[in-house]
């Protein structure tokens, strides 16, 4: 009995020691490094071609001139001298104001006016006689010299009672009558030059250095294909926080009878022309947290290349910096290719 038990403690700790063994080898193998599978992938080679740029952004026609109207005082309306939706000219009455008041301070002004200077004569006759002194005849002048003052002010008070036009142009629709009772604050109506046109509209940030003055652009309006010129006259002088785009005048050079001030338009907007551009499919670009990474094949294997993006188009887009001509970038597997893999080519994609 003894000598069974013996046996059974010898056999566990030779198993033991069996076992503690095969885990020291175990640590002390080194795995043996796993040799990646080579993948397939269509791929795209680089070559200069001709990039056109332009951008097309929604804009307005707006009238070269537009005010609003409103008299300089306040008063009664005598007479309404345009009609609504009309044309008018430059320096024409569109509003006349009760101006009696005035106009009976000015009569009296021209009468007390004629007294004065019939004294400040006579004064002057006896100055040469010495029958009156210089500082009685200084007062005559100075007397006939505030009445013309005075007369001034009353015409001008009277001319304000007109409401005239600023410019030649079409004038909207009124909501005063004669009768009406106006203020400086009461709008009479609009006025727009329509002779000649201007387009309003915006462009991103990174194009507003290209938007100077003198630049051409082209338009269209709706339901019209043809397609219409302008030129830059104006930018705003700052960018626009919330869009971060700037907004852009410009000068229609020809008018057209399908163009309405307010109309929507579409403004094409060229850009420049560069004849080596480094243009590769949109499918190849890889955004990353830090910018944009492709894959290009080096020596038969796969190498992340960080670069920089330019013109964007529908199925291009331009590569700035990172790549240069006759670089082989890769265009699908993209999500599954790390960096060093094998790579063999299964379809070139050509433009």
């Amino acid at each position: 009995m003894r000598l069974n038990l013996n046996h059974s403690i010898w056999s566990l700790v030779l198993t033991m020691a069996i076992f503690s063994c095969s885990e020291v080898k175990e640590k002390t193998e080194k795995p043996k490094p796993t040799t990646p599978k080579d993948i397939k992938a269509d791929v795209y080679i680089v070559a200069p071609q001709t990039l056109s740029q332009d951008i097309e952004v929604a804009g307005s026609l707006l009238a070269a001139e537009e005010v609003e109207l409103h008299p300089e005082i306040s008063g009664r309306v005598t007479d309404v001298l345009f009609k609504e939706g009309g044309n008018v000219s430059q320096g024409s009455v569109l509003l006349k104001l009760y101006d009696a008041d005035l106009q009976a301070q000015l009569q009296k002004l021209l009468v007390q006016l004629a007294t004065a200077e019939q004294t400040a004569g006579r004064f002057a006759a006896l100055l040469k006689i010495n029958g009156v002194s210089q500082q009685e005849y200084d007062l005559n002048v100075l007397a006939v010299n505030n009445i013309k003052s005075d007369i001034n002010i009353v015409r001008t008070n009277i001319s304000k009672t007109s409401l005239r036009a600023p410019f030649s142009g079409k004038v909207g629709i009124t909501p005063i009558s004669k009768g009406a009772y106006v203020t400086p604050q009461t709008v009479i109506t609009s006025l727009r030059r329509l002779t000649q046109l201007k387009l309003e509209f915006t462009v991103p940030e990174k194009y507003g250095q290209s938007m100077k003055n003198g630049n051409g652009v082209q338009f269209t309006v709706e339901n019209n294909t043809s397609v219409f010129d302008a030129k830059i006259i104006a930018t705003e002088n700052t960018i626009a926080e919330d869009t971060r785009s700037l907004k852009v005048k410009a000068l229609v050079k020809k008018k057209d009878s399908s163009m309405i001030a307010g109309g929507f338009i579409k403004v094409k907007i060229p850009l420049g022309k560069n004849d080596s551009a480094l243009m590769i499919p949109t499918q190849a670009i890889i955004p990353r947290a830090r910018g944009k990474e492709i894959v290009v094949l080096k020596n038969g294997k796969a190498s992340m290349i960080p670069v920089i993006t330019g013109y964007r188009g529908t199925t291009q887009v331009e590569i700035t910096e990172g790549i240069k001509s006759g670089d082989t970038v890769l265009l699908t597997g993209l999500l599954s290719i790390k960096q060093g893999n094998k790579v063999k080519i299964n379809k070139i994609i050509k433009n």
